[in-house]
């Protein structure tokens, strides 16, 4: 005896018979997803972080970032070679100096970390861009991003409160240690402290000195993020006191971070940077709907450790998150990514 058919089954092969789109026909397999990917990553798309120290023969492992170290500048030769090699094309330094002081003055020094690191990653790989941050944090006694106003010093301003970051001061050891950075090879200086007219105040400093050709990579939305804090551990650079809010963007802004990405076009940023990456997908993309400069991001410290730290525990892959995120970052707009995972990132692609 044959069974009723129900009512729903005419419904269901109608429907099916109809479908003429059918996404998943290029979900088949990995080949054919692969012709249909949208957003690539590339060995060429990543700057590599790098944490130089005065002293020799030794590189410090950073235990809140896994794989990465501190490194003394005779290690750099062997290091900027390997990094060359993979097609990475351009490191980004931060130094850790032998002496802090009010005014940071290691990073205004023509012999300081980052000129010695400058010299000779040159030397060792010179078809390798070689980029550094131009912030004060790592080098002042205090831990900010510049002069803080207090009695000590010799901008100390009564009107003020104490402790607050001083602007224009602040411009003016800007745009100095842009120039010393500059004469020992730096290919791309890049401002990260969000200091009002940073911009500016660098590429008049560079100009004026001769390196009109030197680039500026501004990190031109960066806000004060908790996502930083292994990074501070590495660079030593935790604040003294306080926090940056008073001059890095409120994880809460969307508008002002767009106007502070405008402001440095107009000043002439040669490169735009979003910092924290992934906590901040939205603003790289409204930014790569906006402006035309290439547009870079930094996956930062904390969204590095996180993931090695769920990885640890057993909770994700490591490297199918890690390529995720980084392509996730690229998918919103960025032409270049800062990150911690570059050198793995490059070897599981070419393994893929």
């Amino acid at each position: 005896m044959m069974k009723a058919k129900t009512k729903t089954e005419p419904t269901v092969k109608s429907a099916a018979a109809s479908l003429r789109v059918r996404p998943r026909r290029l979900r088949l397999s990995p080949s054919l997803r692969k012709l249909a990917r949208e957003s690539t990553l590339k060995p060429q798309d990543f700057i590599y972080p790098l944490f130089v120290r005065h002293g020799s023969d030794r590189q410090i492992p950073i235990d809140s970032m896994p794989g990465c170290s501190q490194m003394t500048v005779d290690k750099l030769a062997a290091e900027a070679k390997a990094i060359a090699a993979l097609g990475i094309p351009a490191v980004i330094l931060f130094g850790i100096p032998a002496h802090k002081d009010w005014r940071g003055s290691d990073n205004f020094n023509d012999d300081g970390i980052i000129p010695r690191a400058i010299r000779a990653i040159k030397t060792a790989a010179p078809e390798l861009a070689v980029i550094t941050d131009m912030c004060f944090c790592e080098y002042t006694d205090h831990g900010h991003c510049g002069i803080i106003n207090a009695p000590e010093n010799a901008h100390f301003d009564p009107a003020l409160p104490l402790g607050y970051l001083l602007n224009d001061p602040t411009l003016e050891l800007l745009g100095r240690a842009s120039v010393v950075h500059a004469r020992a090879g730096a290919d791309i200086i890049a401002p990260s402290g969000m200091i009002d007219g940073m911009v500016a105040g660098i590429r008049a400093a560079l100009d004026e000195a001769g390196f009109a050709q030197v680039a500026v990579m501004s990190y031109a939305a960066k806000y004060a993020s908790e996502f930083y804090g292994p990074f501070r551990d590495a660079a030593h650079s935790a604040p003294g006191f306080g926090d940056r809010s008073q001059y890095q963007l409120d994880p809460a802004n969307r508008r002002e971070a767009v106007r502070e990405i405008a402001l440095d076009v107009e000043q002439g940023a040669d490169i735009l940077m979003v910092k924290p990456a992934l906590p901040s997908l939205d603003i790289l993309n409204e930014a790569r709907a906006l402006f035309d400069l290439p547009l870079a991001a930094y996956q930062v410290s904390g969204e590095y450790a996180m993931i090695h730290a769920a990885a640890q525990r057993g909770w994700l892959d490591l490297q199918r998150a890690a390529i995720e995120s980084l392509t996730c970052i690229k998918r919103a707009g960025a032409d270049i990514i800062v990150t911690y995972f570059a050198k793995d990132a490059v070897r599981w692609l070419a393994d893929a």
